[in-house]
């Protein structure tokens, strides 16, 4: 029973989808064009995202911008020669702002975002369907926004950013190959016959039972700050600063799934603990610190250059704790022992004409992953992003921006973690270990075209 509850346990870590992989960094249609920069650039109301202070540079009475973004990610596992790809759908991160001139060096705004989130689906009969078979993240961010314009070159802005959000994933409690091992051991003590089942019967890749963790977060509390300065005419600088956000569950549910009756009636009075259990969790949004300038060397092209540093570090472990008291023995302490990463971005825009303007870039993205502490739910790795896009301006007020990203990882050969065995540390009559290694060699690749509109006067 407490092997099993483990195994319950360990299914959460896929509550923290893997770092870069589940920091969204497609917030503007515009500014993807441009590798996402925007920290020292005069984004109107995009400004609230990438740095509030951009705002109070402003002239519009009202500026209201939004962007949605289509991610379509796909990732492979190679392991014993064979590879297998995730089945995942298309994601839709967005952003809503809007902003409005209280005075001439005074804005204020409202934004909504979506920060962080994580989708994958590798199937529920791959040979990791222990570790993980399928997760959706999400999380939803608002941002109430004032900048002050301190002097003709100095500006500051501040936003107080409301976050929530939920958790869906499923994860294999029991693999198919130590089923297999039971079911054969098993029939040679004449209990399967006993129990009805087909002594030669064997589950060969199909997970035979799964458990669904399904939870939605309490309400978290950050602030984004910011400050910008005009060096001169033709270069800016800027600096922003998203407080880390803890994300918690305080009961989620979990419901145990069988692949069929011989599945459940083996394993059902083990696992029926877990669909009456119920889960409190919590997953960090870390800290970003970012750094940006821009530069007009022309009076149609501007070159942006950012650098953000994400606070993985503080992501250390994954708390679990069992609601009923009963459980309280087997709440759990898992360890991530992540690290800081930077994440570097470059872009240009070139206005060809008034009513068109282009735009190119680069993000490089690296990666906080241990290399033994690997769990394939979102595989991190360092990504490469090459992106190129446009606006166009029908009239002078409106603008439609269209973009595209193509994210490229760089590959991530021998990645391992460590897992429990439920069925072999529960039968030691199997002589197989309990512990487990899973090691892949894992590569990732993903298109992300983006449409937006803006209007302001």
């Amino acid at each position: 029973m407490k092997k099993t509850l483990i195994g319950a346990i360990c299914a959460l870590c896929a509550l923290a989808a893997s770092a870069e992989g589940y920091q969204i960094n497609t917030l503007s249609a515009r500014q993807l064009g441009m590798g996402h920069t925007g920290v020292a650039m005069k984004l109107g109301a995009e400004s609230m995202i990438f740095n509030p202070a951009g705002l109070a540079f402003s002239s519009k009475t009202l500026d209201i911008a939004g962007s949605v973004t289509g991610i379509k990610a796909v990732a492979t596992a190679k392991i014993g020669g064979e590879s297998y790809s995730t089945d995942n759908g298309i994601s839709t991160p967005l952003s809503f702002n809007t902003a409005f001139k209280v005075y001439d060096n005074l804005q204020v705004g409202l934004s909504f975002f979506t920060p962080y989130g994580s989708s994958i689906n590798w199937t529920k009969n791959w040979p990791g369907a222990v570790l993980n078979q399928r997760v959706d993240l999400k999380v939803y961010t608002i941002q109430p926004t004032v900048a002050w314009k301190i002097t003709p070159r100095l500006s500051v802005g501040a936003g107080l950013m409301l976050a929530w959000g939920s958790v869906d994933l499923d994860k294999g409690l029991v693999g198919a190959s130590t089923m297999d091992a039971a079911l054969g051991l098993l029939a040679a003590t004449g209990l399967v016959q006993t129990m009805g089942i087909d002594p030669a019967y064997r589950f060969g890749q199909t997970s035979p039972a799964g458990v669904n963790l399904k939870g939605k977060s309490r309400m978290a509390v950050g602030v984004n700050v910011g400050a910008m300065f005009d060096i001169s005419d033709r270069v800016s600088v800027g600096a922003s600063f998203r407080t880390k956000m803890t994300m918690k569950v305080n009961s989620g549910d979990a419901s145990v799934e069988y692949a069929n009756e011989i599945a459940r009636v083996i394993l059902e009075k083990d696992l029926n603990i877990i669909n009456s259990a119920n889960f409190s969790a919590s997953m960090p949004c870390p800290y970003v610190l970012a750094f940006g300038t821009s530069w007009k060397p022309a009076d149609r092209l501007t070159l942006a250059l950012d650098a953000q540093l994400t606070g993985w570090k503080t992501y250390k472990e994954l708390n679990i704790d069992f609601l009923a008291e009963q459980l309280d023995p087997y709440d759990q302490k898992l360890l991530k022992n992540y690290r800081n990463a930077w994440c570097f971005r470059a872009g240009g825009q070139y206005a060809l004409t008034e009513r068109l303007d282009l735009r190119a870039g680069i993000m490089i993205d690296t990666n906080p992953v241990s290399n033994t502490h690997y769990n394939p739910e979102t595989p991190g790795m360092t990504k490469i992003g090459p992106s190129a896009g446009l606006s166009f301006r029908p009239i002078p007020q409106l603008s439609v921006d269209f973009a595209f990203m193509y994210v490229a990882g760089l590959g991530k050969d021998g990645a391992s973690c460590t897992y429990t065995d439920l069925l072999a540390a529960k039968m030691p009559a199997l002589n197989l270990p309990a512990e487990r290694t899973f090691t892949a060699d894992y590569r990732v690749h993903a298109f992300t075209p983006s449409i937006g509109l803006s209007y302001s006067f």
